[in-house]
């Protein structure tokens, strides 16, 4: 939905009638008669409104308070302030504080008005067209950050166990595929490109250090399903005659799903330490019950364009 709208803000009911009649034939209008009707409006109609007036001096609260809140919670609306010229150091400060685009003194001379606001339209046009393009950029991105920790997973289980590092791999991309592993959040008014690099060399670093407690506290390796009351300890699952039941995926998803920034847990290292101490003679399926069942399996033999495939799946193209 594109911002089209404009909202008028002002206590007084006659100069509400008076802008919309102005002002509809250029944009839709939506009034409100108080700062408080104004946060209302905007959490009804905030992915409709291009452009906020509001007017300064009502009671109770003032509208460069409406504004504050608007530039916070709404930053794509263009936010305008009218006042009679006798409030003008408000304007000023609001100005200053980069909560307006620019503010419209009192009395409105008809003309500069529609030209203020045609401005403030195309404005907020350009604004929804850039945020449009930079969400799709970043959601493209964000897609793509679960296929490159795949990657790097390989390059860390190749480096702490050099055995059956791509069997168990291959067996912890299956698994989360199966459970629907989600995208991994990402802040991206927080996250540059470099930090986020930054934040997810040292999250590997992390997973390096867990995997190499867990072998060495695994010890010599055991065979088949010997080792499953092993996984169960591990992951505080279930050990049942079958298999191993965990009541719910996020133990065997975390380390590609868990958010930028976060920290690994050694409970979200032990799958895949596991499936390493086991060169990836297991697999998981679906409990009849509910739930997912890690089971031992017999060897499995990835073709050679495995990690590819399965980034591709784990990175889907952005809609």
């Amino acid at each position: 939905m594109k911002p089209v709208k404009i909202l008028y803000v002002d206590d007084e009911a006659m100069a509400l009638k008076y802008f919309e009649r102005l002002v509809s034939p250029l944009a839709p209008v939506i009034t409100a008669g108080s700062v408080e009707e104004g946060r209302v409006m905007l959490k009804a109609h905030g992915a409709e409104v291009a452009v906020l007036v509001c007017d300064q001096r009502m009671p109770g609260e003032h509208g460069n308070e409406l504004l504050r809140h608007a530039r916070e919670y709404y930053p794509g609306v263009v936010r305008m302030l009218t006042t009679a010229y006798s409030d003008i150091g408000d304007a000023v400060e609001a100005i200053n504080a980069g909560e307006i685009y620019r503010y419209i003194n009192k009395p409105w001379e008809i003309e500069s008005l529609r030209a203020d606001l045609k401005n403030a339209l195309d404005l907020a046009q350009l604004r929804s067209e850039r945020d449009g393009l930079m969400r799709d950029k970043l959601l493209a991105q964000q897609s793509q950050l679960r296929s490159n920790r795949l990657a790097a997973l390989l390059m860390l289980c190749a480096a702490v166990q050099p055995d059956g590092h791509e069997q168990a791999l291959y067996r912890y991309a299956q698994a989360a595929l199966l459970t629907g592993v989600e995208e991994p959040t990402v802040d991206w008014h927080r996250w540059h490109h470099a930090d986020l690099m930054q934040a997810e060399a040292q999250r590997g670093a992390a997973i390096a250090a867990h995997l190499h407690h867990w072998l060495k506290e695994f010890g010599p390796r055991i065979e088949g399903a010997a080792a499953l009351p092993v996984l169960a300890h591990a992951l505080g699952g279930e050990l049942q005659p079958e298999g191993v039941k965990l009541p719910d995926a996020l133990a065997l998803t975390g380390l590609l799903s868990s958010p930028v920034g976060e920290q690994p847990s050694a409970v979200s290292c032990a799958w895949l330490a596991w499936l390493l101490w086991q060169e990836g003679l297991a697999e998981l399926q679906k409990a009849t019950d509910g739930g997912w069942l890690v089971r031992s399996a017999s060897a499995a033999t990835p073709r050679a364009d495995w990690l590819a495939d399965l980034m591709e799946r784990l990175s889907p193209p952005a809609a």
